[in-house]
């Protein structure tokens, strides 16, 4: 859940965000944030919930993470069949291409 976050946070409201941030960054309890903004642990039991659903469905129809954990293992691939022997400055492409991410 923490990477399906990192992807598609910015396509939350501030409110899930802070919820999500709250649960799953900083290891908050429901009853922790149900205090922190005055409503029922129940309430942000179910934003949660919905949230979380939120983003598999984001995954599920643009795939950012599916696709980010393909380019990593293409990538740690291309450097294993690099090895040592090749050109610094086909290494230092590389890198640059990874930082992307």
């Amino acid at each position: 859940m923490n990477y399906l976050y990192d992807f598609y946070q910015s396509l939350l409201t501030p409110k899930q965000r802070s919820y999500m941030s709250l649960y799953y960054l900083d290891d908050f309890s429901l009853g922790e944030i149900a205090e922190e903004y005055g409503v029922s642990r129940q309430a942000v039991y179910d934003n949660i919930k919905r949230t979380e659903q939120m983003l598999e469905e984001y995954e599920k129809k643009l795939g950012l993470f599916e696709k980010f954990q393909a380019r990593k293992q293409i990538f740690q691939s291309m450097r294993e069949i690099l090895g040592d022997s090749v050109d610094p400055e086909l290494l230092r492409l590389l890198d640059a291409l990874e930082k992307l991410e």
